[in-house]
């Protein structure tokens, strides 16, 4: 009788523990594709030699990620509610690994930019996959602690992501290295293919349609309110700091800008993704205790151009002083995680995922513009210094390209008066514009 009481005991705790070890698994691959999405801002240098390619197309490769993650933001939702997240996730994995073993085999660099779009469409699948994942497994009031969670931990997966890839080059070359990442993807893709299902034992199949009239429906009331433009566009504006400077650019400015080493800079810019795993959490919750969306973000907004500014233009600071404002640059730019709650709450509420897709697409926009634009300044910049057949770009041209931060950062602030004040309130209820 015990060991059959014993028995009950463990079956449940593993039945309870089972839906949060899937939500664990699509947490994993989020944090795996996020390392893949900074890799070549590590090896930047190493890019440049191999390809033999200056700043501008190494900001193009990078790029690539995100011309396929940004555009399909738009029916990964739809593709996850009609395919459910165990094969969609199963296929993304193995879209990210082929990818990544594309990146870091060839000779040639239209492979690697073919890679490197592959990696982006497969990642596209991570964040919405976790937050299905928790839909049909977690119950609802657990829902928004999955979000903060997963995007806390893609933040830190990508600052040891930094620090752990410098780590491996120091030892090994940087295709081997990229030879890991791929292995490490095909373990993780037969995990979840093994280990998740789509639904509980219980719930019986739904043989999903999709309504197509109702999806075209959603999306024209989404596009055509201004107001979700204008928000996108401040998402944009607002995850520069990450797209260029952390996720690309950062360690090649700090070491030529503030002296640092190579692995001195991974450290500090791993700083950055700590900063931002603390300050999203933290702007969504004084904004939602305060029922404001505008002011959290401008307040983030503010405190993130002052403490980039300060990084690129106050001369002789010490490594000390560096570090402590990329921290504080990293909480503060953690606001730009309020633009998803305000995409909700200005959308009908049966178009709500929509306008979630549709925000995420126009923060993602910011890698693909804006990427490819610092490359640009950069090489309209350089002197033509070439050190072992790498390009050498001076701190001065780091700090005139990345000034581009700054201003977006400004310009971001500006559009955010321009917002109509949700108050943390549905678009169900009354929304007065201040």
């Amino acid at each position: 009788m015990n060991n059959n009481n014993q028995l009950k005991a463990k079956k449940s705790f593993f039945m309870h523990l089972f839906p949060w070890l899937i939500c664990a698994l699509g947490a994993a691959f989020y944090i795996y594709e996020y390392v893949l999405r900074i890799t070549p801002g590590v090896i930047t240098h190493e890019l440049m030699a191999y390809f033999s390619i200056n700043a501008l197309v190494v900001s193009n490769l990078a790029a690539f990620y995100y011309y396929a993650y940004t555009p399909m933001q738009l029916p990964v939702g739809v593709l996850m509610d009609r395919f459910g997240p165990r094969r969609l996730l199963t296929f993304a994995c193995l879209c990210c690994v082929i990818g990544s073993y594309m990146f870091g085999a060839t000779t040639h660099l239209t492979v690697a930019s073919v890679g490197r779009f592959l990696i982006g469409l497969g990642s596209a699948f991570a964040f919405v996959g976790v937050l299905k994942l928790a839909t049909i497994w977690l119950p609802p009031n657990r829902f928004a602690l999955i979000s903060g969670l997963t995007s806390a931990l893609g933040a830190i997966g990508a600052a040891v992501g930094f620090v752990s890839i410098q780590h491996i080059i120091n030892h090994i070359n940087w295709h081997q290295m990229v030879m890991y990442t791929a292995f490490s993807g095909i373990i993780l893709a037969a995990v979840m293919f093994f280990v998740i299902k789509d639904r509980p034992s219980n719930i019986p199949v739904a043989h999903t349609q999709i309504d197509w009239a109702d999806v075209i429906q959603g999306f024209i009331a989404v596009i055509k309110n201004p107001f979700i433009w204008v928000n996108g566009m401040v998402g944009c504006l607002l995850y520069l700091p990450a797209s260029v400077f952390a996720e690309l650019w950062g360690k090649q400015y700090l070491q030529a800008a503030h002296g640092y080493t190579a692995n001195e800079a991974v450290v500090s810019l791993s700083l950055v993704f700590f900063g931002f795993a603390i300050g999203g959490p933290v702007f969504g919750f004084f904004s939602d205790y305060f029922k404001n969306r505008r002011y959290p973000m401008v307040i983030g907004a503010i405190v993130a151009a002052i403490t980039f500014s300060a990084i690129l233009y106050v001369p002789n600071l010490t490594h000390t002083v560096v570090n402590i404002l990329l921290f504080i640059f990293g909480i503060s730019y953690g606001a730009q995680i309020i633009v998803f709650a305000i995409g909700r709450e200005l959308s009908p509420v049966y178009a709500a995922a929509t306008a979630i897709a549709v925000t995420n697409m126009f923060v993602m926009l910011s890698g693909s513009i804006f990427e490819t634009m610092v490359g640009k300044f950069l090489t309209l910049g350089w002197d033509h210094t070439v050190k072992d057949g790498v390009p050498i770009y001076s701190g001065a041209d780091f700090t005139h390209a990345l000034t581009v931060i700054p201003i977006a950062l400004i310009a971001g602030i500006g559009l955010m008066f321009l917002l109509k004040e949700t108050h943390a309130k549905l678009n169900s209820e009354t929304v007065e514009q201040d």
